[in-house]
């Protein structure tokens, strides 16, 4: 006859001991439910480019858009829609602006941060901030804060004469921004935007090269002029900002630990960044971009392609390979 038995006291022991293991251990556990951006957050490309005007940064913003999943953030784009928005920052920087009067760099910072810290997660590539050394210390202030710094500062090295000649061949899409040049980048029709069909302008500071003989001296003359107080303001003003990226990417920097998700007794270490600087040098777009592609690829493997661009990419693999299969066909027909 089978006697059910009860459980014998020390087995309730061994396991009341178990549970009590557990709970010391408690405190001592790592925070393993953190993603993989919260642990390296110099996973996610968080981009500014600097160069002396005309050096390309636009066109070249524009191609890692385009293939790659990645935020483009204009700050002039989002000055404007705080306004018509009629927010409570763009209220005041339009009564700012209506005086006359540029916007201090603190509320430049509100109008940038506003959109930066909702997008955490996401790369992306800031246009038109920081301009000077203050805005560029404010700004890093703020997303090592938030915990997402400045993952890539990237400074085009393009020699002064040839940005020169090329001002005088550019042309402008006003309304998108998109830019042409008549040497190595000219639009389908000439003068007339490829996407849209409407008419292309000279950028006001880019003044614009006549036909007739006199007239070209004059303009070429009075665009050197032109060109060279701009580019006396970016010595000024950027030279010193990437001076000072210079110096920071030489650093390691602590990172406040990100928003705990597990037990409140598991430990979470602060997190080190270093800051990636690289200087890219060439006379052209199509020169540097080779160079700007390789370095994001290498040191942003998260980074994803768009789906436009795989279906370009494979579009091309496939008509190569059709390509060298007719070309085999052809080379085995002949022998």
């Amino acid at each position: 006859m089978n006697v059910l038995r009860r459980p014998q006291p020390n087995s309730r022991r061994c396991f009341s001991s178990s549970s009590a293991s557990h709970r010391t251990l408690g405190p001592f556990t790592l925070n393993t439910f953190r993603t993989a951006q919260e642990r390296d957050p110099g996973k996610i490309l968080r981009l500014v480019i600097f160069g002396k005007p005309g050096a390309g940064k636009g066109t070249l913003s524009a191609r890692l858009v385009k293939k790659y999943d990645i935020v483009s953030l204009s700050t002039g784009d989002l000055l404007r829609q705080h306004i018509a928005e009629r927010t409570q920052v763009g209220l005041e920087a339009e009564e700012i602006v209506a005086q006359g009067k540029l916007l201090p760099d603190e509320v430049m910072l509100r109008i940038v941060a506003s959109k930066l810290d909702h997008i955490r997660n996401k790369h992306w590539i800031l246009d038109g901030f920081p301009r000077t050394v203050g805005q560029g210390e404010l700004l890093d202030a703020h997303l090592k804060k938030q915990g997402t710094p400045l993952s890539l500062v990237v400074n085009l090295d393009v020699p002064d004469e040839v940005i020169l000649s090329r001002i005088s061949d550019r042309w402008v899409h006003l309304p998108s921004g998109r830019v042409y040049n008549l040497s190595y980048n000219p639009p389908k029709v000439d003068g007339f935007d490829d996407e849209t069909g409407e008419p292309l302008t000279k950028r006001p500071d880019d003044n614009p090269v006549r036909v007739n003989l006199q007239i070209l001296s004059f303009r070429l003359t009075h665009e050197q002029e032109i060109f060279a107080r701009r580019l006396t303001q970016f010595y000024a003003s950027t030279a010193p900002l990437i001076a000072y990226y210079s110096r920071a990417a030489q650093m390691r920097t602590r990172l406040p630990p990100p928003p705990r998700r597990a037990h409140p007794h598991q430990l979470t270490f602060p997190r080190a960044h270093t800051l990636l600087l690289e200087t890219l040098s060439g006379t052209t777009s199509d020169e540097i971009w080779p160079q700007l592609d390789d370095l994001v690829r290498r040191a942003f493997p998260a980074l994803k392609e768009t789906t436009t661009s795989l279906e370009t990419r494979r579009r091309h693999s496939l008509g190569d390979a059709v390509l060298a299969a007719g070309m085999a066909a052809v080379s085995r027909s002949e022998s």
